[in-house]
């Protein structure tokens, strides 16, 4: 009868809760959305997609020329003192400002750039995939800490009911026997179940908080202390269980399924990575351009002759043909071996694909047997709830003793 009445409890979920301050109330989808605000692993899932986004662009793949300047200072001293072959003698210094402006455009790379393009576009969508599958899982961890503490908490509403019960009893006794001559054996054993009870309550406070924490801990919306806040939990577990079909979920289980959607990518990369590996099996053509003004000074230190001061102007421009004729089958070598794995990619799909599905399966079995076990589950609440009120009237009528009425 005892677990008739504690089985009664935990289903209809009473609140009951007195043993911890509630400051708030939460739902299980503000719980969510906090956690989606809140949660860092999300927080850098974003950074990661923020950063593959600006990476994705057709100057991080090598589209534009590069354009580069560079500027030199140079100072030498040359002593042509002893050397009678030269039309400086003495001691000359020499400065010189040479800036160079430089330009380098690819031409032609085996179609690298566009393949580099297409590379970036894929981990910008694979880093997408990632953060939606921290998302999916943030959600389901938040979810499951949700109504474990619900559940944690509303085990609790049971056990000071029953605690609350027992003091009754305990209360009623003690004046029964004070009152009347009766046997203090009953009062002693509702003593024991009081105390006993009341420590069944103290051990679930702490598993509450403790859920709480956890809850808490997901959601990152305070910080972690001693006293922590304990909102009220307003969605409890009354769920409908529609039954679900097997065929149907796995038809969409590709479409649906993250983890096999990244997997694709993966897939798509390694592929693209096969064809870049195929660009260095041809020509590059590229051109490159320049122009260096340099101004000279220069100057006897010995004051033979006057300061020379003079300025030079050079272009230049090339058209570079290169072409790799044989490096040991270097990149024949890589070619090979991106071939193979993708061919690894497509095993480890394959892979995965049968274990979502016969994870599929077994969910499904469950949660079809659970939604079954549910219905006889409120079926058998139903029938205790009756035979409860049906002892508690022979008990009050006196034709049932309370020690049977606890059993």
């Amino acid at each position: 009868m005892r677990n008739s009445i504690l089985f009664i409890f935990i289903l209809n979920g009473l609140i009951s809760f007195s043993q911890i301050e509630i400051t708030d109330s939460l739902s299980a989808k503000e719980a969510v959305l906090i956690a989606l605000k809140n949660n860092y692993d999300i927080q850098v899932s974003n950074v990661q997609i923020d950063i593959a986004k600006k990476n994705n662009s057709w100057s991080e793949a090598g589209l534009y020329p590069t354009v580069g300047l560079n500027i030199g200072y140079n100072n030498t001293i040359q002593d042509n003192s002893n050397n009678p072959f030269t039309f400086t003698p003495g001691v000359i210094l020499s400065r010189s400002l040479v800036p160079n402006l430089s330009l380098n455009l690819n031409l032609f790379s085996g179609f690298a750039v566009k393949i580099s393009k297409q590379r970036l576009e894929k981990l910008e969508e694979q880093s997408k995939g990632n953060a939606m599958l921290v998302i999916e899982s943030t959600i389901l961890d938040v979810l499951k800490a949700y109504y474990s503490a619900r559940v944690q908490f509303d085990r609790l509403n049971v056990l000071n009911e029953i605690k609350s019960d027992a003091h009754d009893r305990y209360k009623y006794y003690i004046a029964k026997n004070k009152y009347a001559n009766s046997s203090s054996l009953e009062e002693l054993q509702f003593k024991n179940q009081y105390y006993s009870d009341s420590t069944n309550v103290l051990i679930q406070e702490y598993s509450f908080k403790n859920s709480m924490r956890n809850l808490q801990l997901l959601m990152n919306d305070s910080e972690v202390n001693e006293n922590i806040k304990t909102p009220l939990l307003t969605d409890n577990l009354d769920f409908k269980f529609p039954i679900l079909d097997f065929t149907n979920e796995l038809n969409g289980l590709t479409t649906n399924n993250q983890q096999l959607q990244n997997q694709v990518l993966g897939i798509e990369l390694q592929q693209i990575n096969t064809s870049f590996q195929k660009s260095f099996l041809y020509p590059t053509l590229s051109i490159q351009g320049g122009f260096t003004p340099s101004k000279s000074w220069f100057r006897d230190l010995n004051g033979t002759f006057d300061p020379v001061e003079t300025e030079v102007l050079n272009y230049n421009g090339s058209v570079n043909l290169r072409y790799t004729i044989f490096n040991n089958w270097k990149n024949k070598r890589a070619v090979d071996v991106s071939k193979m794995q993708e061919s690894v990619a497509q095993m480890n799909y394959k892979k995965m694909e049968k274990m979502v599905s016969n994870s599929l399966a077994t969910l499904i079995d469950s949660y079809n047997g659970n939604a079954k076990l549910v219905d006889l589950s409120m079926t058998n609440i139903e029938y205790a709830t009756q035979t409860y009120g049906l002892a508690q009237k022979r008990f009050k009528s006196g034709t049932l003793s309370s020690i049977d009425l606890i059993l």
